[in-house]
């Protein structure tokens, strides 16, 4: 039945406006509430968890669907990877009490104060630091992968997905196990080398599924370079910010770096 739309005044014949977009008027009711409820929390009625599950069956491969145009059932994958380290965050921090445990690891390290600080908080937040560094590891996979087809935004929708990946295997797989171990240092300290060790793996799975029909061996030896330029762009990162509060604190502050 024709309806006009309560925003431009135009007739709607179908569920949505065709000159505005705006949704045929129905009256408020239990539906609208709880619809409204799945948009504010997760969106689930916009792909949440349809992405979620299809990025733990097959992360590379879902990319490349997303990517290729298909769309209309996925989370925005953006703002699926903010979401998600956000989950993450909550976890590693309130839940295990990531910062305080691995202060402790640390200092028997004998790290400077403002050292151990800093590498507390970055392992806390790694997923979100994760997140905030994804224009620059696509350009690092785009370069990579520069004669395979995909331009630098694409990029950065992939490493979206892979983010949200390697997020999802931290909060089903390690995070549980390191919440019970979390009162056992040394475990916890061997735990957290493992889950970073399965980066490369991770890594590999990912771009295989969304080349699958490259070679794994010139997949493999990809990722190994991605991995080395990571690891460059981290100490130039590094170096860079120490050089930087040295400037702005001044000469003195080299000694918050001296180790105890």
């Amino acid at each position: 039945m024709a309806s006009n739309c309560q925003n431009c005044q135009q007739v709607i014949t179908e569920n949505f406006c065709g000159n505005c977009g705006q949704k045929k008027y129905k009256r408020i009711d239990r539906k609208y509430i709880w619809d409204e409820v799945q948009y504010s929390l997760l969106h689930t009625n916009k792909g949440f968890l349809y992405s979620v599950k299809n990025i733990l069956k097959n992360p590379g491969k879902t990319a490349r669907d997303f990517i290729d145009g298909n769309r209309v059932n996925h989370y925005k994958p953006m703002l699926l990877a903010f979401v998600l380290s956000g989950i993450s965050a909550f976890i590693s921090f309130k839940l295990i009490g990531m910062n305080n445990i691995m202060r402790q690891i640390y200092a028997k390290e004998k790290y400077s104060g403002l050292m151990n600080d800093m590498f507390s908080y970055v392992a806390s937040y790694s997923s979100f630091i994760m997140l905030l560094l994804i224009p620059l590891f696509a350009i690092f996979t785009f370069l990579v992968f520069r004669k395979w087809g995909q331009n630098y935004y694409e990029h950065v929708v992939m490493n979206a997905f892979g983010l949200s990946f390697y997020t999802l295997t931290n909060i089903i797989i390690f995070y549980p196990i390191m919440y019970l171990l979390r009162d056992r240092i040394e475990v916890f300290a061997w735990l957290t080398m493992v889950s970073m060790a399965f980066i490369p793996f991770i890594l590999a799975w990912f771009y295989r599924g969304f080349y699958s029909e490259k070679k794994l061996g010139s997949i493999i030896l990809k990722v190994l370079l991605i991995l080395f330029l990571i690891m460059v762009a981290y100490f130039l990162l590094i170096m860079v910010l120490v050089i930087a509060y040295l400037v702005f604190m001044g000469p003195g502050a080299i000694k918050q770096f001296q180790p105890k």
